[in-house]
Parts: structure tokens; sequence; C-alpha cells
């Protein structure tokens, strides 16, 4: 049967529009699914550094000391995470997203096995704690290389009017990775004695690592390289440096996106790492399974908030939605510790529940208000620079501030005053960063006045 031209071209557009959304879900898919496995190394690390890495790797310390040298080891890995963000910026935006990604996905599943495998100080000393460092930068340096990429690869493919909502699939990644990385530590925990746990029974998730890469590279290759990109490619707007050129053109961008992140990611890191230490220690007395439930119960719940704000951004703006909970932050530090500090197990409970609330409201939202603010043949780079800049003066020092603070003050509230204080830098950052929500961000014409006035 042979079909009219008129059919035969219906009937074209319908399988390209099919095979789109085809392509769209798994794109969504794939950086869900890669960001979740990218968090989960990067949380199982933070959990460690909370409640093992100061017996196993710092065990001639005080307890305070070892602490405070563990969470220094964890910052390393943020301090490494803009090197990641300039590297694979300028692969992601010279060669593609998707490339791009199966690299930073790879370099975080041996680094994070490695750690499973490492010796502890007993038996190679100071050596230990040196390779422990040398891994988390590896770490770090991936994370910095996935998140802009991963964001990309499902906004750049979406729906253009709901980029709000795309861009929030990836960032499930953070509260599935804390899921899984809580929960088998939990069950780890639970099941074995504090001396099995300590010896071996902490590794088995960090192993767990390479099983879980095996997965998101076989969903990442399932994909093709984005529309946008790919149009970029063929328009020949491609640049030779492009994470120069972002930074010689949009500084004002990447600054700013840097600094909206100071409320969001530095309490995220209190709340879900330093609270591990706070809630342990001789004073307070919970057990480690207590806090990690709270967390559990705490990342259950962004998971279903964070495409929730993305997609209430789609249709009030995100700086709105964001400004929002950077403003909510400010004042729930001071309920928060006042919750933990009240003795009750019951309220110290809620509060670790609830803790994540304010996060998701700015987490949601913030994926596509920070791509959003660079023209596609910058996006990764300038992106990723943005984002993870914040790390060095905002999550990286949040668990050793936190730590310092405690120990000079005696008082969960000079935390809560860190917290207030990152949320008003958020919102004068925020102010000041144009909001794309309903831009064309396929043109680059949009981005002229700003990159000649950035």
């Amino acid at each position: 049967m042979t079909l009219d031209p008129e059919t035969a071209k219906a009937a074209r557009e319908a399988e390209g529009t099919a095979e789109q959304r085809r392509q769209v879900r798994k794109a969504a898919l794939a950086s869900t699914v890669g960001t979740t496995i990218e968090w989960y190394d990067y949380f199982l690390y933070g959990t460690a550094a909370a409640l093992v890495f100061p017996d196993v790797f710092f065990p001639n310390s005080s307890h305070y000391v070892a602490t405070l040298e563990s969470f220094a080891t964890y910052f390393v890995g943020f301090a490494a995470r803009p090197i990641g963000a300039a590297i694979f910026g300028h692969w992601g935006d010279r060669i593609g997203r998707k490339a791009t990604l199966i690299v930073t996905l790879v370099l975080m599943g041996v680094s994070t096995a490695l750690i499973g495998f490492l010796p502890s100080a007993a038996s190679w000393g100071s050596a230990a704690a040196i390779c422990l460092i040398v891994l988390r930068v590896l770490q770090g340096v991936a994370v910095g290389g996935e998140w802009s990429g991963s964001v990309l690869l499902s906004m750049e493919w979406g729906d253009q009017k709901r980029r709000g909502l795309m861009g929030s699939w990836p960032q499930l990644g953070v509260a599935c990775g804390l899921i899984l990385g809580t929960a088998l530590l939990t069950i780890f925990n639970s099941a074995l004695t504090d001396d099995a746990f300590l010896s071996w029974g902490w590794r088995v998730p960090f192993m767990l690592s390479l099983l879980m890469v095996a997965i998101g590279l076989y969903i990442r290759l399932q994909i093709l390289e984005t529309p946008m990109f790919a149009k970029a490619v063929q328009q020949k707007r491609i640049r030779r440096t492009p994470v120069l050129e972002v930074i010689r053109s949009h500084p004002k961008e990447i600054v700013l996106s840097a600094l909206i992140r100071m409320s969001e990611q530095m309490p995220f890191y209190v709340v879900t790492a330093f609270v591990l230490a706070y809630l342990t220690d001789d004073q307070h007395g919970y057990s480690n399974n207590f806090v990690l439930i709270g967390t559990l119960i705490a990342a259950g719940l962004e998971f279903f908030l964070v495409p929730y704000f993305g997609h209430l951004s789609d249709s009030v703006g995100r700086k709105r939605v964001y400004m929002t909970g950077a403003a909510i932050t400010g004042l729930w530090g001071f309920v928060y510790f006042a919750m933990l500090d009240s003795g009750l197990s019951w309220l110290v409970f809620l509060a670790l529940c609830l803790g994540l609330i304010p996060h998701a409201m700015q987490y949601g939202p913030q994926a596509s208000l920070i791509a959003e603010s660079f023209p596609t043949s910058l996006r990764y780079g300038g992106a990723g620079l943005g984002y993870q800049l914040a790390s060095v003066v905002a999550g990286g020092p949040a668990a050793l501030v936190a730590t310092w603070l405690i120990h000079e003050f005696g008082s969960g509230y000079a935390v809560a005053v860190y917290m207030l204080l990152s949320a008003l830098i958020t919102l004068a950052a925020c102010a000041a960063l144009r909001d794309h929500s309903r831009s064309d961000i396929d043109d680059d014409a949009t981005y002229a006045v700003a990159g000649r006035t950035g």
C-alpha cells in the first residue's frame, strides 16, 4: 500500500515526535540515574567521614581533633570540584554532553570503590590517610564535571516550557544518592557489631559503587546528544576555549550562581553530615541508627519535593521560589537547633525528618536557574563553574566551621547564625541574577547584553 504524500509526511512527523519523546524520557532517566550514582558515592563518604573515618584513619587523635581531620578530608573533595568543572566543562562544550558524562561516571565509581579497599591507619599508618585524600580529590573532580552535564542532558532535551521540571530530575540524584548511601550504611551498622562495622562493614557500600556504575553506563550509552548542542555544532557556534571564554564574558553570572548556593549547600551539609557527629557525641548520646533513619526520611521527603518546586518555578518563576526557600532557611536554623537541643527524642527525630524541606525549595529550581544564565555553547562550563565554586565557600567548609562553632560557643545557635548569614548572601545574589524562566535559551542573542555587561 502506497501512502499519499500528505499522509506520509504526517506519519514521518508522528514517528519523529514519538522518537523525541522517547529520547526525552531516556535523557531524564540517564541524568537522574547518573547523578544518583555520583551523589551516592559522594554522600557515602560524608556519612563515613562523620561516623567511621575518625576511628579508621585517625585513631591516635582525640575525638574532636579526629573529627576535624576527617571533615578536612571531606573538604578537599569540595575544593577539587571547581577543577572538575573547568576540565569537564571544556570538553562538555567542545565534544558534547554525553561523552563527557561517561568519563565522569567511571572516574567517580572507580575512586569510590578504591576507598572501600583502602587499608586502615593500623596497617598503613599515615599513608592510608594520604591515599584517602587522593581518592577524595578524584571524587571531587568527577562530581565537578557531572552536575552541569546531567542537568543539560535533561534540560536541553525536554519541553522548553517545563525547564524547571526537567532540570529538577537530575537534582533528584541528591535525594536518591542520600537514600541509597544512608540506607546501606544503616543496614550494615544494624546487622553487624561495632567492631565488625568498623573493620569491614562500612567498606561494602563503597565497593558496590562498581556495580552501580555498570548500570549507569548501560543507560547513558542509550541516549543521543542533546538537540541544543547538536544545533550549536551545526551552526558552528562551538568555541575553542569555552571555559576561558565564559569566564571572560559572563563573570557576573558565574559569581552570582555560586553565591545563590550559600543558603542551599552550606545548610545541606550541616543537616546531612555535621549533624551525624553532633547528635552522636557524648553530650547528646543518640545512636548512629537514630540519626541515619531520620536523615533517610528527610531524603525521602526531598525526593518528592524537589520536582514539585522545580515544576512550581515553571509557573511562578525561578527566583520567586528560590528566594522564598532561602528566607525560610535563614529562620529554620534557629528552630532546627532548638529542636535538636530540646532533649526530647521525638522532637529531635522530627527535626531530622524535616531538615531538608527548605533545601528542596531551592534545589528544585536551582538547576534551571543557573543553567539558563549561560548560552548553549558556554553552558556546560559556565553552569559547572558557578555551581561548583560554591563548594569551596559553602559546602566544603560547612562541617568544619560548624564543628569549630560548637567547640567555641557550645551552642547550636552559633551554627544557626551561620545559616542566617548564608541566607542573607543568597537573597542578595539571587536578587541581582537575571531570571531567564521565560527566555529562549537556545538563542545566543538572548545573552548578548548580559555578556557585554557581565
